[in-house]
């Protein structure tokens, strides 16, 4: 495809206005005309980056348990959250870990950046393996987190991907990257 073809399918956006704020994003209405023309009104969810961390111990992950209120469950996860104001990707995963394992890595390895749902936001998420982990000391949670944390044997974890347990759809791609970054290293 030339970069002519591709720019038969790009949209322009004329007008942006926010239609409602909340602590996670912001819901804004974007006008944007077509490349035949036609001009609609698209909703963006504009969010801060985020990061997962996949620690791993041998042949174990590092795995966290917490409620997720738009699945109404528990969900087994990867540690991980919102990268705050004016820090690097590698800096909000290396907080993250700690915060909700208690645990430091001696090596972070980006495994990519991917945007979580390109259709209805306009952030990305940050894959990061972890290794070489030690105890950093305890917890330190958020005042509305409640998260425990495991080590799973990482042939459980990929059996569960998916399942009941494991509702997380980013974890599941946060995982297809670490096989990737495994095969690739066996090469």
């Amino acid at each position: 495809m030339t970069d002519t073809d591709n720019e038969k399918l790009c949209w322009k956006e004329t007008a942006r206005k926010v239609a409602h704020k909340t602590p996670v994003f912001t819901v804004t209405e974007r006008t944007s005309v077509g490349p035949d023309g036609q001009e609609g009104i698209y909703i963006v969810n504009e969010a801060p980056d985020w990061v997962i961390v996949i620690p791993v111990r041998g042949d174990k992950f590092l795995m966290v348990r917490q409620w997720r209120h738009g699945e109404g469950a528990l969900s087994t996860e990867f540690p991980g959250g919102i990268i705050d104001k004016g820090e690097s990707p590698e800096d909000g995963a290396r907080r993250e870990l700690r915060e909700e394992t208690g645990t430091e890595a001696e090596k972070l390895t980006l495994l990519g950046r991917m945007n979580p749902n390109p259709a209805l936001f306009n952030n990305h998420v940050y894959v990061f393996c972890a290794e070489g982990l030690h105890s950093g000391g305890a917890q330190d949670l958020d005042s509305d987190e409640f998260v425990s944390y495991l080590e799973m044997e990482k042939s459980e974890v990929f059996a569960k991907m998916g399942t009941k347990d494991f509702p997380h759809a980013l974890m599941a791609s946060a995982l297809e990257l670490y096989r990737q970054h495994c095969e690739t290293a066996r090469s």
